[in-house]
């Protein structure tokens, strides 16, 4: 009979203990988890009092984080390390037994239990540790009785601290993850801002001034704005650029190319789709509109659309509603539309390919970006912002650019505009071998004269004699026009520069500082 009521003994505590770990690893906070395990342990114990009481790091002092049977005084009552029965177990690492309250002077009763006289009380406190060190305790009050087993609940409390131990370890990992990711996150916004800020986007020509001036009208606004211009101009650029400096900077910034994604797809990546869509839709799936809630939709090449899409994007920017993919539901969205294209609409309108209507919704704040050809005053400012960057990203000393060089990129047509421009000059940055880039290091494209309109015939002297001057050119820079050093770094003789420096016809004053 002994033997039986052991065995279901150690069952109930086998049950109890799976309770107290399926509460302990819900996912609901710490707090309330162990609000939950000592619910379970008044349950099935008959309990009276519970609390465990844990270390603040913001004070040094224990307080009491989840309690059953405390009055508000009592929950809200703090501690010494030491001081008091719970105050000496952190303190010691050990648990404690008063088998009756009223006969220990140290137990403080801070906590003020509620309908419970002091004098019957059998308080039992053991220390929750983390990495060997104390960091709180757990204490129970049972009524008093004469001869209880109190070792039995002093190792069933000690598995309990353990797994309590474990619960706070992970709390404390996630919060730390969680802080950090918030920090990454403000981090990197604060970087997105500054690089997408206007008044870092490279260029001082006319046409780009314009363009500052246009972004600067309508970024804080929610207006529409439809980003005009040729394949590489930087469209996407002044999107970002509207987005971080507008109120909606804090809010996501998501981005569809109309042309990368199938008319097949289209529909369900903007609008998203109710399960049961169609064959693969296992799940509901939000599409872009939802993602960019509170912020921005860049649509780029819109005049990709095809029809029956534009129709569902002309109500959205009609109601500011729509419905998903297979569903019935409108879904209300509160997002800013910037849309770029480098396309023509007219001519896409007229042919019967783009809606008229939607043409009127998209365009009610437009900005053209130029063309590279019609900045040339921005094409040296650009080509020295990309040397830099590049020369970083790929660990190469390269500090400057060559008067051939700049020459050749000004002479230069650009078709494929900034983002032509940029390529060349990482590629120039890569076959670089020394700090400087020379002509010969620009991309072959930019050396025939039909395509930099710098049609020369060269015979293999002629290209000699170009390349020389040019590497005098570049050190004579170098050297503030010094004809010395200029030689010495040439591993050449002032006579010979000299009379290169002549036959060239260069002015070595013009370096001079």
């Amino acid at each position: 009979m002994a033997k039986e009521r052991a065995i279901s003994h150690d069952a109930s505590r086998l049950t109890a203990l799976a309770e107290i770990n399926d509460a302990l690893a819900g996912g609901s906070s710490l707090r309330a988890a162990l609000q939950r395990v000592l619910q379970l342990l008044d349950r099935r114990y008959s309990v009276v009092c519970s609390s465990v009481t844990l270390l603040s790091p913001d004070t040094g002092l224990l307080q009491v984080e989840a309690s059953e049977g405390l009055t508000k005084e009592g929950q809200s009552a703090r501690y010494a390390v030491g001081e008091g029965v719970t105050g000496r177990v952190v303190e010691s690492g050990k648990p404690v037994i008063v088998p009756r309250a009223s006969k220990e002077p140290m137990f403080l009763n801070r906590a003020r239990r509620k309908n419970l006289e002091r004098r019957d009380i059998s308080f039992i406190c053991v220390p929750i540790k983390t990495r060997k060190k104390p960091v709180g305790a757990i204490s129970i009050d049972l009524p008093f009785e004469k001869g209880r087993d109190y070792q039995d609940y002093v190792r069933f409390l000690g598995v309990v601290s353990s797994m309590i131990a474990q619960a706070i370890r992970v709390s404390h990992l996630v919060d730390a993850e969680r802080q950090r990711l918030v920090e990454e996150n403000v981090h990197l916004r604060g970087e997105l801002k500054q690089r997408y800020d206007f008044a870092n986007i490279v260029g001082t020509s006319s046409p780009m001034r314009e363009v500052y001036a246009q972004v600067a009208q309508v970024a804080s606004a929610t207006t529409t704005v439809l980003v005009r211009g040729e394949s590489g101009t930087g469209k996407e650029l002044i999107a970002h650029a509207l987005h971080y400096n507008s109120p909606r900077a804090k809010k996501p910034f998501i981005k569809v190319s109309c042309a990368a994604l199938p008319d097949s797809l289209i529909e369900s990546e903007l609008f998203g789709y109710e399960k049961g869509a169609f064959t693969d839709a296992r799940t509901r799936k939000k599409g872009r509109f939802e993602l960019a809630e509170g912020g921005t939709l860049f649509l780029d090449e819109i005049g990709d659309l095809n029809q029956s899409t534009q129709l569902k994007l002309l109500r959205v920017l009609q109601e500011r509603e729509f419905e998903r993919l297979g569903g019935t539901d409108p879904v209300k969205v509160n997002v800013r539309l910037i849309a770029a294209t480098n396309a023509d609409l007219e001519k896409a309108i007229a042919a019967g390919t783009f809606r008229n209507d939607l043409h009127y919704r998209l365009n009610v704040f437009a900005i053209f970006v130029p063309p590279l050809r019609e900045r040339k005053t921005d094409v040296l400012l650009l080509a020295d912002h990309f040397l830099e960057r590049y020369a970083v990203e790929h660990g190469k000393q390269v500090k400057r650019i060559s008067t051939p060089a700049i020459d050749m990129l000004m002479a230069y047509h650009w078709p494929g505009n900034v983002r032509e421009l940029e390529n060349a000059i990482e590629r120039s940055v890569l076959v670089c071998d020394g700090n400087v880039i020379h002509a010969h290091d620009l991309p072959p494209s930019l050396q025939t004269g039909e395509a930099s309109g710098t049609a020369m015939s060269l015979s293999l002297s002629d290209a000699v004699e170009a390349y020389e001057k040019d590497l005098i050119e570049d050190t004579l820079k170098a050297t503030r026009g010094n004809r010395v050093k200029a030689a010495t770094l040439l591993q050449s003789t002032e006579r010979i520069i000299s009379y290169k420096v002549k036959k060239y016809d260069i002015d070595c004053n013009r370096y001079r500082s």
